[in-house]
């Protein structure tokens, strides 16, 4: 048991028991914050989730089991941990942002907790109706494979041939392999077609099922301009890829292109259903402004307003940039 929830639980809570009618409604009597501890603290010592939580949410014993596992988990991680009933509800929303959105509603409603109002994030960018500042171009993409976002600033995306301007520059050889491709298919010859599409995906292509119609389309490998979140091996990487993942997965995305990068990637800015998602990354905390490549004054204002809420990987107080870990931890396949 870590230090400061041992002392939180001797100076605030009291032991309960099963018997005990002197702490429900759990979060009014005792407090919502050292009501979590007296239960994180009985959890490291028995195990057992409290009673009377089977009453607020609809999940199993023992899928309580693993939120509370989880919630002790990230308790003992915090630096500094949870002081006030805001910090503590916190805690439960960012460590359990996995669990439906009930269970996580009559969790808080048992320790008489409440949504803090600066979680609410506003979104003000909208889709640019012309071609900003040093944009080369836009495209439309085809919808997002959840499997292609490979962190939270990196994700691939298909753009199909039928675009005007991916219609001129599709190469020789790919427009040959699609043709021979079509015609192995339709004598049943699986093993040539497959063959055919392997040197189609090698050529930076491949066809898609898109609604029961085969779509021949571009790979574009996308980094997303002005900012930098956390590599998928560094703390907080999952959960910036998984930010990312939820704003595009199965989405048709805008992208104003502006350049491409040393390692062949296309950088832009990325638009889902009209939200700027830079500023989604940065607002909610799981991305830095990348200042050294993109001085926009916003992205620097959205990064100041999360680290002020706190919200995201800035619940840490001092969290590893992700190009001095880059820096110690050199890779090659980018």
């Amino acid at each position: 048991m870590g230090n400061a929830l041992r002392f939180l639980y001797r100076n605030c809570c009291k032991p309960t028991t099963a018997d005990d009618d002197s702490f429900p409604p759990h979060g009014v009597s005792a407090g919502g914050l050292s009501a979590l501890a007296s239960d994180l603290f009985h959890f490291d010592i028995t195990s057992q989730v409290p009673e009377g939580l089977s009453k607020q949410v609809h999940s199993s014993k023992n899928a309580q089991a693993k939120w509370y596992r989880r919630l002790l988990e990230a308790w003992r991680e915090a630096k500094p941990p949870p002081k006030t009933a805001k910090e503590a509800a916190l805690l439960i929303i960012k460590t359990l942002n996995k669990v439906q959105k009930s269970d996580i509603e009559g969790l808080l409603r048992f320790y008489g907790l409440s949504i803090p109002d600066d979680t609410v994030v506003e979104f003000s960018a909208e889709l640019p109706t012309t071609l900003p500042e040093g944009v080369q171009f836009a495209m439309q993409t085809l919808p997002v494979d959840p499997r292609a976002v490979q962190d939270g600033d990196s994700v691939t995306v298909y753009v199909s041939t039928e675009d005007p301007r991916e219609s001129v520059s599709i190469p020789p050889q790919v427009n040959l392999f699609a043709g021979k491709r079509l015609k192995a298919r339709s004598r049943n010859d699986n093993g040539k077609a497959k063959e055919l599409h392997d040197k189609i995906i090698n050529s930076g292509y491949r066809v898609l099922k898109i609604d029961d119609k085969e779509i021949l389309a571009r790979k574009y490998r996308i980094r997303l301009r002005g900012i930098d979140a956390p590599e998928h091996k560094m703390p907080y990487g999952d959960e910036a890829k998984d930010e990312l993942t939820k704003l595009v997965q199965g989405k048709c995305l805008s992208i104003f292109v502006y350049e491409e990068d040393q390692y062949g990637r296309t950088v832009g800015d990325i638009y889902c259903n009209g939200i700027f998602v830079q500023e989604v990354m940065l607002k909610k905390g799981w991305a830095w402004h990348y200042v050294t490549y993109d001085k926009r004054p916003q992205l620097a204002r959205w990064e100041k307003e999360a680290r002020a809420k706190k919200v995201g990987l800035w619940a840490s107080p001092n969290p590893e940039k992700p190009w001095i870990w880059r820096r110690n931890n050199p890779r090659t396949d980018v």
